[in-house]
């Protein structure tokens, strides 16, 4: 396959990236069972917890906004690598794109191109409940940050997904991925803040790629997180660590 696409032009190549990511976005639309409840899950979680228990109080609403914005953007990610991925894999359809004259990165490329679409839906709409109803103090500078943190923080979920997808069938692949996204939001302090939580649980969220992200949402709506690099460069790790792992187990197993 590599060797049929580097004699293409470039003008096929890149019309080949195009269909593939084209085809992902039709086969999301045409299956909203499996994306609305991606899109609204975060936002529900929203309007209970950031609007409506804290009483209209803003500050709280800006705060809220950011750790539900890393917990929606999470799910394009995961869900829509990981459980696509191994249907695929069982399928055969793997295999068949793998025998097709087309780009090796096309694949992954549609994919991630859905994953941060949806994503970005996802921060749109929390942006607009956050600003109409929590009447939360934003900048459009604010705005911005956070809608690029959220297009740029599916990517090591994209990837965590894609491991994910080569270890399991397609059956397994949405039990266990919910058994990760739950867990990490959870402790990454995304659901509550991590002062609220025992020392252990504190110590231990840096090791959750969400923790990451989160501080770099919480910086984008003007809390002080510190120094973003060093969050940048960690999830920066995790996307190049899983897709290393993933690319292994894909050119051994399929």
């Amino acid at each position: 396959m590599n060797a049929m696409t580097a004699t293409m032009p470039r003008r096929r190549v890149f019309g080949a990236y195009l269909q593939e990511a084209r085809s992902e976005i039709l086969r999301y639309l045409r299956n909203p069972g499996f994306l609305l409840p991606i899109i609204l899950f975060p936002n529900v979680f929203f309007v209970m917890f950031g609007l409506v228990l804290n009483h209209g109080n803003s500050e709280a609403a800006r705060y809220m906004l950011a750790s539900y914005s890393t917990f929606g953007v999470m799910a394009p990610g995961l869900f829509g690598f990981g459980v696509s991925l191994a249907l695929e894999r069982d399928s055969g359809l793997l295999t068949l794109k793998r025998a097709l004259p087309m780009p090796p990165g096309a694949y992954l490329a549609g994919k991630m191109l859905m994953a941060v679409i949806v994503a970005l839906v996802v921060g749109a709409l929390l942006l607009m409940l956050a600003l109409s109803v929590g009447h939360a103090p934003l900048t459009g500078t604010q705005i911005a940050r956070l809608l690029w943190v959220d297009a740029l923080g599916v990517l090591p979920f994209c990837a965590l997904g894609l491991l994910v997808g080569t270890l399991l069938k397609g059956q397994g692949a949405p039990g266990l991925l919910n058994m990760i996204y739950l867990p990490m939001a959870f402790l990454s302090g995304l659901w509550f803040p991590l002062k609220m939580m025992p020392a252990v649980l504190q110590q231990l969220a840096p090791i959750w790629p969400s923790y990451h992200l989160n501080a770099l949402a919480l910086s984008a709506v003007g809390f002080d997180t510190g120094a973003g690099l060093p969050h940048v460069l960690i999830l920066l790790g995790f996307t190049v660590g899983f897709l290393w792992i993933a690319a292994r187990r894909l050119r051994r197993y399929g």
